[in-house]
């Protein structure tokens, strides 16, 4: 994604898509603008992970996949680190 006014609209719509979807999964009951965050924060983490093992994640799918994956990650950690 670009940039561009466009590119960062598409991020935060898409990332709040995975994030949400990450949050229903895990049932986290994080509120709108968190699962924004996880699922931006999210996919830039698995694309990281994935970048080193290898595998790439292209076009907005891709984007969503990484983003849910990522703030699943996301989640999942923070519940250890609460515990």
């Amino acid at each position: 994604m670009g940039f561009d006014g466009v590119g960062w609209l598409a991020a935060i719509i898409i990332g709040g898509v995975a994030g949400w979807l990450a949050s229903m999964f895990m049932k986290s009951g994080t509120g709108m603008l968190m699962n924004i965050i996880l699922g931006i924060v999210g996919a830039i983490i698995a694309s990281l992970v994935f970048g080193l093992l290898g595998i790439s994640f292209g076009g907005w799918i891709g984007y969503l996949i990484a983003g849910f994956i990522g703030a699943c990650i996301i989640i999942a950690i923070g519940r250890a680190v609460a515990k």
